[in-house]
């Protein structure tokens, strides 16, 4: 059964709120293992951090599909109403563009793992089959825009964290309450 959209002042209910920061969590947890794992280049292994950026993606992909699922079946609150139509826009583009990069940015990793013959797992206990052949030019190439990806990813986290503080700091509306 769809559920309306709650009013404005309603907040997000507990299902999306634990989705919404347990993937906070894992993005954080994953940008630290990022910056500090090492280069990967042709001879590298996928053991250690690779391990766990790998395993950690694939949380990441399966905490967000299924995240979408519920927001596709639980509407969320509606937007304020005295929010500008341009802000609107940005909001919601804001919010695809995260909720699509949380999809892809772990689809490119794990055929870029696939390419080099890795096996990805969820935390070492359910391997996932692989999404190319070892040696894929695709899947390589996948890898080499990973990286940057995720930097535009972490410019819409920005927007979408400014957004947040501009509610509450300069509109005072609770917006970013809702999610508390």
């Amino acid at each position: 059964m769809m559920e309306q959209r709650a009013d404005p002042a309603d907040g997000y209910g507990t299902v999306a709120k634990v989705f919404h920061w347990l993937v906070v969590t894992l993005v954080i947890a994953q940008f630290a293992i990022a910056w500090t794992m090492p280069e990967i280049s042709r001879g590298t292994r996928p053991t250690g951090l690779v391990s766990w950026h790998l395993s950690v993606g694939a949380a990441i992909l399966l905490v967000a599909l299924a995240r979408w699922v519920w927001r596709l079946t639980h509407k969320a609150p509606l937007p304020p109403k005295h929010l500008p139509p341009l802000l609107q826009m940005v909001s919601r583009s804001t919010h695809f563009l995260l909720y699509g990069l949380l999809i892809v940015l772990p689809l490119m990793g794990w055929a870029n793992a696939a390419a080099r013959g890795w096996t990805v797992t969820l935390f070492g206990i359910v391997p996932l089959p692989a999404l190319l052949t070892k040696g894929s030019a695709l899947g390589r190439r996948m890898g080499d825009i990973h990286g940057t990806t995720a930097l535009v990813f972490l410019a819409v986290i920005a927007l979408h964290v400014t957004g947040a503080l501009y509610h509450a700091l300069i509109l005072r509306d609770r917006t970013l309450q809702r999610m508390l």
